[in-house]
């Protein structure tokens, strides 16, 4: 799902679905913002008065919103949510949901990652991917997270999802150093990254060595940005730009070349110190090719923008990227992507 091009309402449909089911046993989920009137947080208490077992891990150090945080987390407890406040040191900023089903005697879990936060009215405004999955390996590393949260002295192994603070950055690393051997082997490279902030500096200088390896880097980074791109011997092959439009570009997204089987990541963690650092952050890869050429394609469209992008540079200047291409407004050309694969 790609909010708000496509509706959010699924997935509160899938949660008051999950809640009226008989055969749901549990529902899982993070929450770092709720909307003023949340009908998230309705749905999980619904499921509670219905008999499952809901465990709620909700953070209440999001900025500007702790005090609807508190609230919310009031009200579900007294309903009989189980509350999970954090993990000490660190903030869960981590978007995912786990719901378990029994069918033919076993427990299937449903699973959903969002680069955005479960909330009704944001999900209106910011562009964010969300994953529904009923991948089982997932839904059992995404339980594994929600153990860390409850046990957090032992650190948990996983083979499918990226999460911090253990993994993220060591995992970002070895991406990136596929991409040089690729390079050097004169195999087919590239790295496409879309963040809402770049500011890391191992991980820019990361970059910067694939820079001078030869890896063709593109970056879509809204907000701040600390890497310096174009510069001769140090990121000649980088290019940058931000676009800033109708609605907030809040979706990070990797994706490494791989000669030719592309690695995609839709993830709650910008290339920040405390993303990688000092927060619960995931990254999920993404094994459905339709999804994955879904994917590939929205970011083309955005990297196309020649209306609302800027051009990151040395010059700090800022200016509107102008080609002799046919104008593209991507957010308007993603409305028109989505609307023909409906027609069609």
């Amino acid at each position: 799902l790609h909010a708000p091009y496509q509706s959010f309402s699924y997935v509160v449909k899938f949660l008051r679905e999950a809640a009226l089911d008989p055969t749901v046993k549990t529902i899982k989920i993070t929450i770092y913002r709720l909307a003023e009137v949340s009908h998230i947080s309705s749905s999980l208490i619904n499921a509670v008065k219905n008999g499952k077992e809901v465990t709620v891990q909700i953070e209440l150090q999001a900025r500007f919103d702790e005090q609807a945080n508190i609230h919310y987390a009031e009200q579900m407890q007294r309903e009989g949510v189980k509350l999970i406040f954090g993990v000490a040191g660190l903030k869960v900023h981590c978007k995912i949901c786990v719901v378990e089903r029994m069918e033919e005697g076993k427990l299937k879990k449903y699973s959903l990652i969002s680069t955005g936060n479960f909330n009704e009215s944001t999900a209106r405004i910011y562009t964010d991917y969300t994953l529904f999955t009923a991948n089982q390996k997932i839904g059992k590393e995404l339980n594994r997270v929600f153990d860390f949260f409850e046990v957090n002295y032992k650190i948990k192994a996983y083979k499918h999802l990226i999460v911090s603070p253990h993994y993220t950055r060591t995992a970002i690393y070895d991406l990136i150093q596929t991409e040089i051997f690729n390079t050097i082997q004169g195999k087919k490279s590239g790295i496409k990254l879309k963040l809402n902030s770049l500011s890391d500096n191992r991980l820019i200088d990361r970059l910067y060595a694939a820079s001078r390896a030869g890896v063709k880097i593109q970056l879509i980074v809204r907000g701040i940005c600390c890497l310096i791109p174009g510069v001769k011997s140090m990121s000649e092959n980088i290019e940058v730009i931000s676009v800033v439009d109708k609605f907030l570009e809040h979706p990070r997204l990797y994706i490494f070349e791989n000669d030719g089987a592309p690695n995609v990541y839709i993830s709650s963690a910008d290339f920040m110190r405390r993303n990688l650092d000092t927060r619960v952050e995931i990254s999920c890869p993404i094994y459905d090719q339709q999804i994955k050429e879904e994917i590939l394609e929205t970011f083309d469209i955005c990297w196309s923008d020649n209306v609302k992008a800027r051009c990151i540079s040395q010059k700090q200047d800022n200016l509107y990227r102008k080609n002799n291409k046919p104008k593209v407004r991507s957010q308007f050309a993603l409305y028109e992507y989505y609307k023909n694969k409906l027609e069609n």
